[in-house]
């Protein structure tokens, strides 16, 4: 028998997933040039070319059991300063390896932050819609999640904000560039944001702390800046991810940024390199660690990306959907064409376009669409999102 605290997860077991499970089915059955798979975030666009060589590099190069063996639970001190010298380099800041924690993905980091700082019975606001597996991560330690509805333009309101938080808020998680709509939260967001937090500390005289969960900071078009966030508000996390930028999902290689402005910055991250131990991952993967020090100046094509996205936005505009089109991140976020939009959903799975409920994400009465597939699926798709439409009125 499962543990109760598992049941309501598998009754409710992630869209994203099984949506990916029938895609496979799908295209075992149609073949793949037929079927129009959007439903996960799993990149396309290949890695950068150096990669393969770098990771050639370090097997010959490195002694086995540098190579194979344990480290610091925090991971490779001379990796972890590579990393906080680079975003020195990038934005201004001041952090060395006793700020940066390498962690299995953004996921495990975000599991990491929230161990280290939740007590059953807290909360933790998050903005929605969102990745609904913030859930779980929550409920994981015992906390409790609470939404916060963003404007019509998917950002954050400042005086909902406010009323969100309570004697019991322990953190609120942001994700910019957005998953699932494609905002970017800009300056003056952040700095609200900040501004609201310091308020509600000295309110209610306890430590209020900001997780930014930040694994698609270099998919930002159109010359947009992604704001650093600990630049704005000292008790921050930053949750990052190479699965994105470097096209590497299946590594599972992130960093969980500690910086040292944060109050009591050092025993926190001495607390959280524990966590990371006793979670069960004991550290990141060795090889990804020094692969992602070796390139870190690379990223993946954002011109592939780029593409993408105006192809798949320009052809579902002129098929009388309506979204707006993504700031960041490689998601579509489109207005379901009736009020239930599961029924969209279904009807889109006749013509083997495969999309996610916006119900997943707290967003009823919309879909996602990822767009890093490659772009012949995206141009291919458009006769039968044509005939979508056309099933509608449009």
């Amino acid at each position: 028998m499962i543990a109760e605290k598992m049941k309501p997860l598998m009754a409710n077991n992630s869209a994203v997933r099984q949506m990916f499970e029938e895609g496979n089915r799908l295209r075992a059955q149609y073949g793949k040039e037929n079927v129009f798979d959007f439903s996960i975030g799993n990149p396309d666009a290949p890695v950068p070319d150096e990669i393969n060589q770098a990771i050639k590099d370090i097997v010959d190069e490195t002694p086995v059991m540098e190579l194979h063996g344990y480290m610091s639970n925090a991971g490779y001190e001379d990796v972890r300063e590579t990393i906080a010298q680079n975003i020195n380099k990038l934005h201004g800041t001041e952090f060395n390896a006793g700020n940066i924690l390498m962690t299995v993905g953004a996921a495990s980091a975000l599991n990491v932050a929230l161990k280290t700082i939740l007590d059953p019975g807290e909360e933790v606001v998050i903005f929605a819609p969102y990745f609904l597996e913030y859930n779980w991560y929550v409920k994981n330690y015992d906390g409790v999640v609470v939404p916060c509805q963003t404007d019509e333009n998917f950002m954050p309101n400042m005086e909902r904000l406010a009323e969100c938080i309570t004697e019991k808020t322990r953190a609120v998680l942001i994700n910019t560039p957005h998953n699932p709509t494609g905002v970017i939260y800009p300056e003056e967001i952040i700095e609200g944001i900040a501004k609201v937090l310091e308020e509600k500390q000295k309110e209610y005289n306890r430590t209020i702390f900001l997780i930014s969960d930040e694994p698609y900071r270099e998919l930002a078009y159109d010359g947009i800046e992604v704001p650093y966030v600990t630049k704005y508000y000292n008790n921050t996390f930053v949750v990052y991810s190479y699965s994105k930028s470097l096209s590497l999902p299946g590594e599972r290689i992130g960093y969980l940024v500690v910086p040292p402005d944060m109050e009591d910055s050092e025993f926190v991250f001495e607390t959280a390199t524990a966590v990371n131990r006793i979670s069960g991952a004991v550290n990141a993967p060795s090889i990804q660690q020094k692969l992602v020090a070796k390139c870190i100046d690379s990223k993946v094509n954002l011109e592939y990306y780029d593409r993408n996205r105006k192809t798949l936005y320009n052809g579902l505009k002129e098929c009388g959907f309506e979204c707006v089109m993504p700031q960041g991140a490689f998601y579509l976020f489109v207005k379901s064409p009736v009020d239930d939009a599961a029924e969209f959903c279904a009807a889109a799975k006749k013509y083997n376009i495969l999309m996610v409920n916006g119900a997943s994400f707290m967003a009823p009465g919309y879909v996602r669409l990822a767009y890093c597939v490659s772009h012949e699926t995206i141009e291919n798709s458009m006769p039968a999102f044509k005939k979508l439409a056309e099933e509608y009125g449009f």
